[in-house]
């Protein structure tokens, strides 16, 4: 009886410890590094400039009454199962058809998230044999992606450095296929990816994965990302990945590539196979977005090219997006920057560790924002002393 006493009152204390301390030391090392991160309810007045709202088009209700509509024509609104089993619907398939007219891609499949895209493409593409050639500034989805694969199928490349990548995949001795990832615009950077890339993947007949999901609606002649800005007219080889939830104002992602290479990652990617079909509602309202950025491109280039001069004027920065870097290297000096900013009434990212390698504040040059607030927090910054 004593001894069943004794056992529950150490199982008890040990819950407690437990409970206690059960990552208490990981969370006391993030917070002393001035890493420690919380969800925060930022005020409405503040003007956004954190977010990659690009175009501004979360806030546009005539795009969000018109998708609500479309919906509300449908005998059901929720996507209800896989989209092999009965969840794909019209809409889905309008915003695919849609995609790939505009594109020139021969086929396309939406997907939940471009987290998932990236999981998807990356995983289900690169079979035993192939190599995989990535970014090392490759979204954090595609690297966690690589740890599905075995560590002799994946070669990661220094950051937009072509000729590491040519000099890579000449001295694969693998037989498999190869595969290349890029981003069109990186996220943290702003930079583009080089022209030579694409070049490099024709002459080797690489497969090449693109992530555009901060380049469509920012670049390209037509606002359609990185291969409208090069010109570049997609072959069987070309995959491209792009989000909903940023400059399209709605949520979720899609994948444009040759019939063969959908039809494959239709039966083998696990994100589409094993999750419910996305959202009709986010779907309507991103083809509504499409049609929206292709109307009204020339208006829209208008802005991007204003809010970039103010950019390059004041900060001496010449960006051709709108994702603006400026290098500061202190955790601790981000935050203050941050706070600083939020009491003038402007709202930027204080990006640190692990998302970049050093920190750094990241201005969105966002074409919904007033040219007088751009040029006043410009201005802020520049009396900071970033990039100093």
């Amino acid at each position: 009886m004593k001894f069943n006493f004794l056992l529950a009152l150490f199982s008890y204390h040990t819950k407690i410890l437990t409970e206690k301390y059960l990552y208490s030391k990981e969370l006391e090392s993030i917070k002393k590094s001035n890493r420690f991160r919380t969800r925060e309810l930022f005020d409405d007045n503040l003007v956004d400039l954190a977010s990659n709202d690009y175009l501004g088009l979360s806030t546009n209700k005539t795009l969000f009454q018109n998708a609500y509509e479309n919906v509300l024509k449908e005998n059901y609104h929720s996507p209800k199962a896989s989209m092999l089993v009965n969840g794909y619907s019209k809409i889905h398939k309008k915003f695919e058809d849609r995609l790939c007219e505009v594109n020139g891609f021969e086929a396309g499949v939406i997907v939940g998230s471009g987290f998932l895209a990236n999981i998807s493409m990356i995983e289900a593409l690169c079979r035993k044999n192939d190599t995989l050639f990535i970014d090392e500034e490759y979204h954090a989805s595609g690297i966690l992606a690589t740890k599905l694969l075995r560590p002799e199928q994946v070669i990661i490349f220094n950051h937009n450095d072509f000729k590491d990548l040519e000099k890579k995949i000449s001295s694969n001795q693998r037989t498999g296929r190869n595969i290349i990832a890029i981003e069109g615009v990186y996220s943290m950077g702003g930079d583009l990816a080089p022209l030579e890339i694409f070049k490099i993947a024709d002459d080797k007949k690489a497969i090449l994965i693109v992530d555009e999901a901060h380049s469509f609606g920012v670049i390209g002649d037509n606002l359609l990302g990185i291969f409208d800005y090069y010109k570049i007219k997609p072959n069987k080889y070309h995959v491209k990945m792009g989000t909903l939830g940023k400059a399209y104002g709605s949520y979720g992602a899609y994948i444009l590539a040759s019939k063969q290479i959908i039809d494959f990652l239709t039966n083998r990617a696990k994100p589409i196979i094993y999750s419910t079909a996305p959202s009709l509602f986010d779907t309507a309202l991103a083809n509504e977005s499409l049609d929206f950025i292709i109307e009204n491109k020339i208006i829209l280039k208008e802005k991007i090219r204003k809010n970039l001069t103010i950019i390059k004027n004041i900060l001496g920065l010449n960006s051709q997006s709108l994702i603006i870097p400026l290098l500061i290297g202190d955790n601790r000096k981000v935050k203050i920057i941050q706070e600083n900013l939020k009491k003038n009434g402007f709202l930027v990212g204080a990006i640190r560790q692990p998302t970049v390698k050093v920190a750094i504040i990241r201005l969105i040059a966002k074409i919904d924002i007033n040219e007088d607030d751009l040029t006043k927090v410009c201005n802020l910054l520049k009396d900071s002393n970033v990039n100093k």
